[in-house]
C-alpha cells in the first residue's frame, strides 16, 4: 500500500505548477543563467585571429579537444573567455575528494561537517583558479603555435590566462548561484547545458545524410530507434539500487515495543559518470599531442611515421582504442566507486547508532558484508557503463554515421535531467504540502 506522500506525490500536475510561485522564479532564474552562459561562449579571447583559429580547429579534429568542446557547447573551439568551462572546478573537485579519502588530515576535517565541507569547498576553488592557469597557458600556447593569434608574445598569454581564469572562476559562481536560487546542480546543468546546444547541429547533419542519399532510411531509423532505447535503458540503470535492510534495536512506543527498520540504497552505478570522462580523456590525450607536434615534425620521417601509425591504432572505432576504452571504463569504475564509499566508514557509523544488518555480525563482519555487495554490483554498473560508451562509438566508426553525440554526453544529458525533474517535483511537493498546512489552520482557527 502506497504511503501518504507517495499518493500526494501521485496527484502532482501542471495545475499545481501554475500556483507555486517560488518555483517558477527558480525556473526563470535557472534559464536566465544558461543564456548567460551561452552568450558568454561567443565572446572571443583578445588578439584571435578568426581565419587561422578556423584552420586549427580544422587540424586538430578528433583529439582531446572534441571532448572538452562538447562539453564547453563549443566555446574552446571558438576560443572565448570560458574555453574551459567548468572542466578545471570539475577535475579539481574530484582530486579534493581523492586527497580527503588518502589524507588523514583532509578526512578529519570532512567530518567536522558543515564547516568541513566550507573549507574542503574553498581548498576546490583554490585549486580551481591553479589549473584554470595551467591549463589556460597551454591554450594560449597552442593557439599560438596553431597560427590562431594576430600578435604572438607574452603579453597575449598573461591577457588570455588572466580572462580563461576570468570566465571560469565566473562560470563556477554561475554554478552555485543555480545550486542556491535555481533549480538543479547549477555546475551539472552548465555542462547539459553545452552538450544540448550541440544537440541541432548533430541531427540536422543526420537527417540531411538521409535527405542527400549518404544515409539509407533504413540505418536512420535505426539510429533513432538505438537512441531511444538507450536513453530508456539509462534511466531504468540510473535508478536501480540494492537496497539493504537496516535494523534499529526496539523502543517502546504507543503499540508496545517496535523495531525500527529502514533501507541503505546502493546505487548499481555508483561512479557516475566519472569512469568514461576519465578513460576517453586519458585515451584521447595522446593523439592529441601527436596532432599539435605534427605541425613541428613536417618532413622528419621517423617521427612523422610514429605519429601515423600512433594516430591509425588509436582512432575512433579501431579494435585496440575500443578495447583500451572499455578497460579504463572498468578499472575506474572500481576505481572511483573505492573512493566514494566507504565501507568501513559506513559499517562504523551503524555500530555507532545501534544499527545492524539482520544476520550480519557489527564492525567487521558487517564492513565485510558492504565490500562484497558492492564488488558485485560495481560489476554490473561497470559493464553497463562500458555498453553505453561503446555501442555508440561502434555504430559512428563502422556505419559511419555523422551522429556525434556520445554515450558520455548522453549520460550526462539523461542524469542531470532525471536530477533536475525530481527535485522539481520536490517542489512541487513541498508547496502542496504548505497548501494543506493552510487549510488545517484555518480549520482550526474556525473551530475555535
Amino acid at each position: 500500500m502506497a504511503s501518504a506522500a507517495e499518493q500526494m506525490a501521485s496527484s502532482i500536475s501542471f495545475a499545481n505548477f501554475s500556483k507555486a510561485t517560488e518555483l517558477k522564479k527558480r525556473l526563470w532564474f535557472t534559464i536566465g543563467a544558461l543564456i548567460v552562459f551561452r552568450l558568454l561562449s561567443y565572446v572571443p579571447l583578445p588578439g584571435i585571429d578568426p581565419v587561422g583559429l578556423a584552420s586549427l580547429a580544422q587540424r586538430t579534429t578528433g583529439g582531446v579537444l572534441d571532448l572538452f568542446n562538447n562539453f564547453s557547447g563549443g566555446a574552446l573551439k571558438r576560443a572565448s573567455l570560458i574555453a574551459l568551462g567548468v572542466t578545471p572546478y570539475i577535475t579539481a573537485s574530484i582530486v579534493v575528494q581523492l586527497a580527503t579519502s588518502l589524507s588523514p588530515a583532509l578526512a578529519s576535517i570532512k567530518k567536522e561537517g558543515e564547516s568541513g565541507r566550507k573549507r574542503l569547498n574553498q581548498y576546490t576553488r583554490y585549486g580551481t583558479v591553479g589549473l584554470t592557469m595551467i591549463q589556460g597557458y597551454f591554450v594560449a600556447s597552442g593557439l599560438e603555435a596553431g597560427g590562431a593569434v594576430v600578435d604572438p608574445g607574452m603579453l597575449f598569454r598573461v591577457a588570455a590566462v588572466i580572462s580563461l581564469v576570468g570566465g571560469t572562476m565566473f562560470l563556477m559562481w554561475l554554478g552555485e548561484q543555480i545550486t542556491s536560487r535555481g533549480i538543479g546542480n547549477g555546475v551539472s546543468l552548465i555542462i547539459m547545458a553545452g552538450i544540448v546546444a550541440n544537440l541541432p547541429t548533430t541531427l540536422y547533419n543526420l537527417f540531411e545524410s538521409g535527405r542527400t542519399g549518404s544515409l539509407n532510411a533504413g540505418p536512420l531509423l535505426g539510429i533513432i530507434a538505438a537512441v531511444v532505447l538507450l536513453v530508456l535503458f539509462i534511466c531504468f540503470m540510473e535508478r536501480a539500487q540494492r537496497r539493504i535492510l537496516i535494523q534499529y534495536p526496539k523502543r517502546q512506543t504507543q503499540r508496545g515495543m517496535q523495531a525500527d527498520r529502514s533501507h541503505l540504497p546502493l546505487k548499481i552505478n555508483t561512479a557516475g559518470v566519472i569512469p568514461p570522462i576519465f578513460a576517453s580523456s586519458l585515451l584521447l590525450m595522446p593523439l592529441t599531442i601527436t596532432q599539435f607536434a605534427g605541425t613541428y615534425t613536417q618532413g622528419q620521417s621517423g617521427w612523422g611515421d610514429f605519429v601515423i601509425t600512433l594516430n591509425q591504432y588509436l582512432q575512433h572505432g579501431s579494435l585496440l582504442y575500443m578495447s583500451l576504452y572499455g578497460a579504463g571504463i572498468i578499472f575506474f569504475s572500481f576505481f572511483y566507486t573505492a573512493v566514494v564509499f566507504n565501507p568501513e566508514e559506513t559499517a562504523e557509523n551503524l555500530k555507532r547508532y545501534g544499527g545492524f544488518i539482520p544476520g550480519i555480525r557489527p564492525g567487521k563482519n558487517t564492513e565485510l558484508y558492504f565490500d562484497y555487495v558492492l564488488t558485485r554490483i560495481t560489476v554490473i554498473g561497470a559493464a553497463y557503463l562500458a555498453v553505453i560508451c561503446l555501442v555508440p562509438e561502434y555504430l559512428v566508426s563502422a556505419l559511419s554515421i555523422p551522429f556525434y553525440l556520445g554515450g558520455t554526453s548522453l549520460l550526462i544529458v539523461v542524469n542531470v535531467t532525471m536530477d533536475t525533474v525530481t527535485q522539481i517535483q520536490s517542489h512541487l511537493l513541498a508547496h502542496q504540502y504548505g497548501d494543506l498546512i493552510k487549510k488545517a489552520k484555518l480549520k482550526g482557527g474556525r473551530l475555535r
